[in-house]
């Protein structure tokens, strides 16, 4: 269970609280359960397979992303990895600490800082990647291959429909006002 209520429970109250307001259920529920398996998938993750080397999910996010590309500029990790460039400064600030990344100059602009796995994070990644995919097929194990197929084309039905709508949609929802401010209260940049 990720939350105080079990799914059903949860969708139950839903239907009480909002049962004669004409709203599309499927978007809201198929939105809700979306959002509810990824957390109770980050949960599962860090209590185990990830708990073992000590690393919280956006961790292991920072060293996949900087694993697969084998240097990455640090923008461009963040956009990778979901999270924002002052988040990954602090991850990243971790993992030189413990001695699994470290940042180089860019090759051609001095501004610029890539990131790239030391040894022992490489080694790491070796080792932890298989005993994480173990924990990918257990979270989707009562689905069979055609489910999993289905179920990744649809998510990146989605992923692709927000990244190439989704800014537009974004601006029509704020009628040419301006961003509000973050949550630390800088503005984000146009």
């Amino acid at each position: 269970m990720t939350g105080h209520h079990t799914l059903r429970e949860t969708e139950q109250a839903i239907q009480r609280r909002l049962g004669d307001v004409v709203l599309r259920h499927d978007a809201m529920m198929a939105v809700s359960n979306i959002y509810r398996a990824a957390a109770a998938i980050r949960q599962h993750f860090e209590s185990s397979v990830l708990r073992s080397a000590d690393l919280t999910w956006t961790a292991f996010v920072v060293l996949w992303v900087v694993w697969i590309w084998d240097e990455i500029e640090t923008r461009h990790a963040a956009e990778e990895a979901g999270i924002s460039k002052g988040t990954l400064t602090g991850v990243v600030k971790t993992l030189e600490g413990r001695g699994l990344m470290e940042r180089g100059p860019h090759e051609s602009d001095g501004r610029r800082v890539v990131l790239r796995l030391t040894g022992k994070g490489q080694e790491l990644m070796e080792r932890l990647f298989p005993e994480f995919n173990a924990e990918e097929a257990f979270v989707v194990e009562r689905l069979g291959q055609d489910q999993n197929t289905a179920l990744a084309q649809a998510l990146g039905t989605i992923v692709e429909h927000l990244e190439s709508e989704g800014e537009q949609r974004r601006d029509s929802l704020r009628a040419g006002a301006p961003l509000p401010p973050r949550r630390s209260g800088r503005r984000a940049r146009d």
